[in-house]
């Protein structure tokens, strides 16, 4: 049996917390919206420290669900929801590590030797944890400084053991967030999971974007040390900087600034490169002190073919247009409405329409922490008006992860709170339209002979 526990045992611990939590998150979760109770906040905050503990050491997807659920509290109060919120991103950004002597016997037979002879300086103590791996500092033989991403022991046994056990994880998911529908959630923890759990994959989408972003006047990617890369261990540049967190009480510019280049790189990517990490999250982000931005951690990227990415701008030109008879016929053509199937298409625009919100006026918009929360309930709240359209359609899976990428840059952009005309900005991205803003007269000139535009 493994550090990280066997399959009986893993089995064990999340039934015991599903049941633990039940009664609980009821009353907390009934007394909690009536925005009166502090001991259903208490309780709120305890169940989540619970939550953190088990699926924090468990790792792997046990871990991963917690993460995911740190995004979707839906139907709180928001007092309660940020507690929770609070908690629960713990497990995005610092987790229980694995302990030394484990990380380090996975360098000694991923290398031959153990890390104070791989690497002429090696920090035992990793400077951030994941579900998959975690994080150290160390510096090459030649001087460079590195972040080395090393997968915790066993975690692809744990993972087997977890996907095999996906009941155990919805009944979890119910108990911790009633109103979200634990399938879709669960679809895309399976996706993530075994998507992190490929180093080269991850290394290969990250040169990719490298290779986009190499010399960019705001957007930084870190370089990977292919040579020294191994099938658990990915050597990356390391990048100085602040994290996300720091960002929030910096004035209302430089928010701006940032969401914009947030904002440019996410959905930039997707339109110019047809390239998209489906895993946006605060964890993901450093920012240097010289205006740039730098983008980490590519285990759940994917890559578009140009003509999912046409039939994605037709779905988009219609739902921008509110022209319903448009919007069905792009539907067939990408295959989210099937032929003969149908569907109450006022209500699938409407949604479309929440989903992209700050992008159809023609107008300054600002991202809110209410919006963010308003557009992920428009998909997974049991009671949103928009479910039973949604139902009948058959969303590939390319659409599936963008609409995942839409409620993590939501998230990010509403606790940011930056403005812009966010409808110009798109135009720009996805379509080519005159340059928008400062930074796209910046961007334009570095594209302006890229080779790789797609």
């Amino acid at each position: 049996m493994n550090h990280l526990g066997g399959r009986a045992l893993r089995t064990a611990r999340l039934a015991r917390l599903s049941a633990s939590t039940g009664g609980r998150l009821w009353y907390a979760n009934r007394a909690g919206r009536n925005g009166h109770d502090a001991r259903a906040f208490a309780q709120h905050d305890r169940i989540a420290e619970e939550v953190l503990g088990t699926l924090g050491t468990m790792k792997g997807a046990a871990m991963k669900l917690g993460q995911l659920l740190s995004y979707v509290d839906v139907d709180l109060h928001p007092e309660a929801a940020d507690t929770y919120q609070a908690r629960l991103a713990a497990l995005r950004e610092a987790a229980p590590p694995t302990d030394h002597a484990a990380v380090e016997q996975v360098i000694r037979e991923d290398f031959g030797a153990p890390p104070e002879q791989v690497f002429a300086s090696w920090d035992p103590d990793p400077v951030a944890v994941a579900s998959i791996g975690q994080v150290h500092r160390a510096v090459l033989p030649g001087g460079e400084e590195v972040a080395v991403k090393v997968q915790h022991p066993g975690i692809a046994e744990a993972v087997e053991a977890d996907l095999d056990n996906l009941d155990v994880f919805g009944r979890l998911a119910r108990r911790i967030s009633p109103e979200v529908d634990p399938d879709e959630l669960l679809v895309e923890l399976r996706e993530r999971t075994l998507a992190e759990l490929d180093y080269q994959q991850e290394a290969r989408f990250q040169q990719a974007f490298v290779d986009r972003y190499a010399g960019h006047p705001f957007i930084r990617v870190p370089a990977v040390h292919h040579d020294w890369c191994r099938p658990r261990v990915l050597v990356l540049e390391y990048v100085h900087g602040r994290r996300f967190d720091d960002l929030i009480g910096d004035d209302k510019a430089d928010r701006d600034y940032y969401g914009e280049v947030i904002f440019r790189f996410v959905f930039g990517s997707l339109y110019r490169f047809r390239l998209f990490n489906s895993d946006p999250h605060p964890g993901n982000f450093v920012f240097p002190d010289d205006g740039t931005v730098a983008f980490l951690d590519f285990g759940s990227s994917r890559s578009f073919s140009v003509g999912a990415r046409e039939r994605l701008e037709r779905v988009h030109r219609a739902v921008a247009a509110e022209d319903v008879e448009g919007l069905e016929v792009a539907l067939r053509g990408a295959g989210i409405l099937p032929e003969g199937a149908t569907t109450d298409l006022e209500a699938v625009l409407g949604w479309f329409q929440t989903l992209r919100e700050p992008m159809l006026v023609d107008a300054p918009q600002t991202y809110t922490r209410e919006y963010a929360r308003r557009a992920i309930a428009a998909s997974m709240d049991r009671e949103s008006p928009y479910l039973p359209a949604l139902r009948r359609l058959r969303m590939p899976p390319e659409y599936l992860l963008l609409n995942r990428i839409t409620f993590g840059v939501n998230s990010l952009l509403g606790r940011l709170e930056p403005t812009a005309n966010w409808h110009r900005i798109m135009a720009e991205l996805s379509a080519g339209a005159e340059v928008a803003t400062p930074l796209g007269e910046a961007e334009a000139e570095f594209l302006a002979d890229h080779p790789l535009r797609g």
